[in-house]
């Protein structure tokens, strides 16, 4: 066997690049069989209450509908394990947009036709949907999203706060944001002899087929369930939505294969959002900037159906030392849409109000706010007093200050101006979590000298099937071309979902164990190999069990240069710098492509993302890309992602942490941060819209 050169780092091409813009790569909704009908859910249009009555006289006579599920007549479900996929099981509305009737036809035009002509009568209940600071429901949880627990105290941090020097006391907003994939939620589902098979626009097809083998009340082998490929998620296709229930319901009502595809415009209301956030940040630090005292306290909403709590003052335990310390959440239930992941959930809101405190301060002591970050920079975890498996904040920092050209930069707000622009920089840091969970993979060697990997990983847009072919390819010491990955099926070996930043970290942890097994195997074996070949398996569940003696951390530094018109007060800009410290990169090219599109995503919190929600009918008021604006390329003028060589020998075999979801955590921060100083005025509500600026510019 000839060994080929190290292939992890390389900047291989992504396999499914060609299928996916030639069109050969099959999505979710694009499986047809034989038969197959259209179903379009009808959301309810109140915000509280229950349904009455569904008259579906006209909605049947539309020709081409087969028929119209509602909770009459819908098949029963046994309790789920997420309340959200009890559809259509009783006439409770919790939230505006809940399903509560799917129309099924034999075209997509006819169901959704027919869907317009359902006549729904409801009982209307007064509905809460505003979250406040001051809320008379609001209560603390036991624990965060994530599992943290929700309060975390650490000295006596009123008394260091008061005896502090200099003090920063601000309170931030975010309103609600929402994760919209290019590919909408959809599944394709049908039954035969008893077995469910579901294609499903899924982050972990092992979990859906959980929830449909509890619901159904099936042995999850007679489930079987595709994501093969996915076009995107961001967090809202991480747990189990309502499309694959509701088709595999509709088939089974039917007895044909169903299709359920989510209209854009009802996304925002069934496959959850990120949180609004209220955060109060107090800072306490000497005249030197060293920080004595640290406080972070959210308000959050979460749904009456379940609790979801945005873990947002968690970071604050991690990121910088302080002897006293306070982080606490509190969550009201409102009536509404039920809450979840979006990209850096907690990270991504958390550490916009904690770096947007930290310029505060480096303002309040005139002191450089690269300066201020390194001089807090702790040794071991602040929260948990555990030492850093690799902390490489401060060099991600200086090397971010040297090639932006930090050093140059005049303090002074409101300093630079070309014409009616006024121009300013900002920077940031980042951090996010080492994550890890237990997965299996088996390793082939063919006979013609081919191998193949099969994994139950999903590929959602990160490149996975190239960086599993290049973890084997490695082990096995031979070239990534003749490695053949199979992924996204539950007829593969058992693997977690895509996710948390933990997809290529427990995946290929487990695809390193079986190729080195199986690199083992063919050293001792001596000849051709036999017709079959030979097979290895590997397995992490020991590995990922262990508690590690360390705090395992990415971190990162954003900077930001803002243009700022001082007569429409619209913001641009000018330049987004990212530099990582995420431990071993393990391809160049799809590395970089993760943290432009992290930061992408930051800059769309930071100027053009937010949906209120409407206090009256209990609905949010952006529900398609043309009222929820995300960046486009007009918006991302100069974006550049860079890291660190980073050698942490306590993650895994690769030496890797994640990095799908760092890129947007201090982006918001820093831009905000840029805009503060460009125009001397500190605003602290996301976006940043020119009608939230002008009051400052007139």
């Amino acid at each position: 066997m000839s060994h080929a050169p190290q292939l992890t780092g390389a900047p291989v091409v992504r396999r499914e690049a060609r299928d996916k813009v030639t069109g050969t790569a099959r999505y979710a909704a694009e499986h047809t069989p034989p038969g197959t009908l259209y179903a379009w859910p009808v959301p309810a249009t109140i915000a509280a209450g229950r349904v009455t009555a569904v008259r579906a006289v006209d909605a049947l006579a539309v020709p081409g509908v087969h028929t119209v599920l509602t909770h009459d007549n819908a098949p029963r479900l046994a309790e789920p394990d997420d309340p959200i996929l009890a559809v259509l099981q009783n006439d409770r509305v919790p939230h505006h947009g809940w399903p509560i009737a799917l129309v099924v036809a034999e075209s997509p035009e006819a169901a959704r036709t027919g869907a317009g002509r359902l006549l729904v009568e409801y009982e209307s209940d007064e509905h809460d949907v505003t979250l406040t600071e001051d809320h008379p429901g609001l209560y603390t949880p036991e624990e965060a999203n994530g599992g943290f627990p929700a309060v975390r105290r650490r000295g006596d941090f009123e008394r260091s706060f008061a005896a502090a020097p200099v003090q920063i006391d601000a309170t931030y907003r975010m309103s609600s944001l929402h994760n919209h994939p290019m590919e909408p939620h959809a599944a394709t589902a049908w039954w035969e002899d008893g077995h469910l098979t579901v294609h499903d626009s899924s982050q972990g097809s092992n979990a859906v087929r959980k929830s449909l083998a509890r619901v159904f009340g099936l042995d999850p082998g007679r489930v079987t369930v595709v994501s093969e490929h996915v076009g995107g998620g961001f967090g809202s296709k991480g747990t189990t939505r309502p499309q694959p229930v509701l088709a595999a319901m509709a088939a089974r009502h039917t007895g044909h294969p169903v299709k359920t595809v989510f209209p854009r415009a009802q996304l925002a209301e069934v496959v959850g959002h990120r949180a609004p956030t209220i955060q109060r940040v107090r800072l306490g630090a000497d005249l030197d900037g060293t920080l004595h005292a640290v406080s972070q306290e959210i308000v959050t909403h979460t749904s009456t159906i379940k609790e979801f709590v945005e873990q947002a003052a968690v970071p604050a335990r991690t990121m910088y030392g302080s002897p006293a310390s306070t982080t606490t959440h509190r969550v009201a239930a409102l009536d509404v849409p039920s809450p979840s992941w979006m990209r850096a959930p907690g990270e991504a809101s958390g550490m916009y109000a904690l770096e947007s405190a930290m310029d505060e301060l480096a303002c309040a002591l005139g002191m450089d706010p690269v300066e201020l970050r390194l001089r807090n920079d702790p040794a071991t975890e602040p929260d948990s007093g555990r030492p850093f498996s690799s902390r490489g904040l401060a060099a991600c920092l200086r090397e971010g200050a040297a090639r932006f050209g930090w050093q140059g930069r005049d303090p002074r707000p409101a300093a630079r101006q070309e014409g009616r622009w006024l121009l300013g920089t900002g920077v940031a840091s980042a951090t996010y979590p080492v994550l890890v969970s237990r997965s299996s993979a088996r390793a082939h060697a063919a006979a013609d000298g081919t191998f193949r990997i099969e994994v139950n990983a999903t590929d959602i847009g990160t490149g996975a099937r190239t960086v599993l072919a290049q973890i084997a390819a490695s082990a096995l010491g031979v070239d990534v071309e003749s490695v053949e990955v199979r992924i996204g099926s539950t007829d593969l070996p058992t693997a977690p979902l895509a996710g948390g930043s933990s997809g290529t970290a427990s995946w290929g942890w487990a695809v390193h164990k079986a190729a080195t097994a199986l690199a083992d195997r063919l050293a001792g074996h001596r000849g051709p190999l036999p017709a079959e070949g030979f097979t290895a398996t590997g397995d992490t569940e020991e590995e990922t069990a262990a508690d590690s003696p360390y705090a395992r951390h990415a971190f990162g530094a954003h900077f930001a240069e803002t243009a700022v018109d001082s007569v429409t007060g619209e913001v641009r800009v000018r330049r987004l710098l990212g530099v990582y410290a995420a431990g071993k990169i393990l391809n160049a090219r799809t590395a970089r492509s993760q943290f432009t599109g992290g930061m992408v995503m930051g800059l769309g919190m930071a100027l053009t993302e937010g949906a209120a929600i409407d206090p009256v009918f209990g609905d949010f008021t952006a529900k398609d890309l043309a009222s929820y604006h995300v960046p486009v390329n007009a918006d991302a003028l100069d974006i550049q992602a860079h890291w660190i060589e980073e050698d942490d020998r306590h993650l895994n075999p690769m030496g890797s942490k994640g990095i799908g979801e760092i890129g947007i955590v201090g982006t918001a921060a820093a831009i905000g941060n840029a805009v503060r100083h460009a125009t001397g005025a500190r605003l602290r509500e996301l976006p940043l819209t020119p009608d939230r600026l002008l009051p400052y510019l007139l």
